[in-house]
This record gives structure tokens, C-alpha cells and sequence, in this order.
């Protein structure tokens, strides 16, 4: 019998509880700790909850700590748990500020740490079907995408971070590159619930003529489209239908495709639950690949420089 992972997680907010449920339901993994100033915190059984995150860093009582924290936390999360000797799952993005990642990324490299950022739609079947079919259709023509929501209203994280984390995280590693160029327009913004609603629209341009527009915002309908245009083809990611991959015909206007499509299988596991077996896969195997880290960064990079073309006020404070 393999001795479960042990894991620690740091807050317990809403998508702390996402990632309670799911451990709870996964074979070779154990919640150990959790830190959340909620003392009444459900967790499983001899999970221990705890007030002060860093003392849940003890590397005797846990084997990889998980941050579920708002963004402006992370960096400094992060970096304790690798100095404490812990890989570690960070939720996205994996900051807010391009040097704070950069920095985070080189203490990570030095100290021989492992750090995953939860890009949660990466790890979603649906997705990594889609990237596997690639070759069989041509060359990538166009990216389209939209996200969205009626809420939640973040005051710590705004509508391009929150959303737009998943977009360019997936544009990046479906194509393997970053853009060469970015523009964004915010179509509307207004005081909405205490903090702000948006609609924002981005493209991003890879080498060639290839481009990737993405429309997020959480004053919408809820969507979670990804499609990948190709010679022969479109590949829908629908995270919202029943059928959540489909092949549509190739058009001439690289648009969203509506109506069914053609149903493409793939298997049913929840990303999340993805996200951590993949993540305990990498404490069990020492893994100190950097690759999910340098995505992490990139993302930054990208969401930084479409807040500049944002302007000043859609930076986040």
C-alpha cells in the first residue's frame, strides 16, 4: 500500500473548501494540515486546522503545501514554504507583479524548489484532448475564447487577473510561445457589490498572423469556451456543455462556433482532481522541472502588459 501524500493547505476560503472536497475523494492523498483563521473550518478527520500559516510549514507533518490565497499573498507564501523545503501548488496567478514573479522564480531555481500554479483549465480533459488532436487538423489559425460570470466581485484580484489568468495560461502552453504583441479594451466598468464589474476584451498576437482574442468579465452570462481554429477544422473546450469537446467545420471567420458539433470522448475526471494527483505525482517522483513555474511567470508577464494597455487605473494595487 503507498503511504498517502500529506498535504497542507494555507486558507480556506472558497476555493480552500474546492480543494478540501476534492482531497477528500482522491486515493494517495491525505489533508494533514489546514491554515484558516476560522477555527471551525470543516476538514476531514486528524486533519489539524491552525491559525498562523507558517506554522503549518513543517516539513515532518506535511510533504507539499497548497496556497489558496489572494494574489498579493502568494509571492510571500511561496517563498517560505520553499525555504522551508516544500513544493508547493500556488493559486493563480501566480502574482500580481512581473518583478515579484521574476524574483520568486530565481529564489525557487537557487533553493532547488518545485512550485505548480494552479491553471486550473489546463488540467481539465477536455483541454488536454484538444492539445493532443492539434496535429491531426493543420496549422493554428486563431485562438477565441470568452470567460465569465455574474461575479465574484473581487476587490483583490480584478476581472483581467481573475479571469484572464486561465485565457493566457492556456493560449501560452497550447501554443508554446508568448505573444509578440497585446492589446486590450475594456468595454465596460462599474461599481458593482463593493467592488468593480468589467468587460474586458484582449488580443494577443503570436508570431505570423496568428492571434488569440479573449472576451472575460463578471457581468455576463457564465461561459467557459476555448476554440482552436485550423485548416481542416475548429476544436471547442465548452467546461459549461454537455459536450465539453467538439469538432465544428473549419469556416472562412474565425469565430466562436455555435450549435452541437461533433462529440469528441474524453475521460471524465474532474481538473481539479487532476491538478492534485499531478501535483502529488511530483512530490513522490522529487520533481524539480520548472516548467508549470516559468508558465506561472509568463502569464504575469502577459496580464502586466495588458493592464498597461488597460491604462494606469486597471493596474492592480
Amino acid at each position: 500500500m503507498v503511504t498517502p501524500v500529506r498535504l497542507g493547505l494555507i486558507g480556506a476560503g472558497r476555493w480552500g473548501r474546492n480543494y478540501i472536497r476534492t482531497i477528500a475523494g482522491l486515493e494517495g492523498v491525505r489533508l494533514a494540515r489546514v491554515a484558516s483563521r476560522n477555527p471551525d473550518t470543516a476538514v476531514p478527520s486528524k486533519c489539524m486546522v491552525m491559525p498562523d500559516w507558517r506554522a503549518l510549514l513543517d516539513n515532518r507533518e506535511i510533504d507539499g503545501a497548497i496556497i489558496a490565497t489572494p494574489p498579493a499573498l502568494h509571492a510571500e507564501m511561496a517563498r517560505a514554504a520553499v525555504e522551508a523545503g516544500l513544493p508547493v501548488l500556488v493559486e493563480k496567478p501566480l502574482t500580481l507583479d512581473l518583478g515579484e514573479a521574476i524574483a520568486l522564480r530565481e529564489f525557487v531555481a537557487g533553493h532547488g524548489g518545485f512550485v505548480m500554479v494552479d491553471h486550473l483549465h489546463l488540467f481539465h480533459p477536455a483541454y488536454r484532448a484538444l492539445k493532443g488532436l492539434a496535429s491531426k487538423y493543420g496549422p493554428v489559425l486563431a485562438i477565441r475564447s470568452e470567460a465569465g460570470n455574474w461575479g465574484p466581485f473581487r476587490p483583490d484580484a480584478p476581472v483581467l487577473w481573475d479571469w484572464g489568468s486561465h485565457d493566457v495560461a492556456m493560449c501560452i502552453d497550447f501554443l508554446d510561445t508568448v505573444p509578440e504583441g497585446v492589446d486590450a479594451h475594456c468595454v465596460e466598468r462599474r461599481p458593482v457589490e463593493g467592488a468593480l464589474g468589467e468587460f474586458i476584451e484582449l488580443k494577443l498576437r503570436f508570431p505570423g498572423t496568428l492571434q488569440a482574442d479573449i472576451r472575460l468579465g463578471n457581468m455576463m452570462p457564465k461561459r467557459r469556451r476555448f476554440a482552436a481554429h485550423f485548416e481542416t477544422g475548429v476544436l471547442v473546450y465548452d467546461d459549461l456543455a454537455t459536450n465539453k469537446l467538439t469538432l465544428h467545420p473549419s469556416t472562412a471567420r474565425y469565430v466562436l462556433p455555435e450549435g452541437a458539433g461533433q462529440r469528441v470522448e474524453i475521460t471524465p475526471e474532474l481538473p481539479l482532481g487532476n491538478l492534485i494527483a499531478d501535483f502529488a505525482a511530483a512530490i513522490r517522483d522529487r520533481n524539480r522541472d520548472l516548467s508549470a513555474l516559468d508558465l506561472g511567470v509568463s502569464v504575469v508577464e502577459t496580464l502586466g502588459r495588458c493592464a498597461a494597455a488597460l491604462g494606469a487605473e486597471y493596474r492592480p494595487r
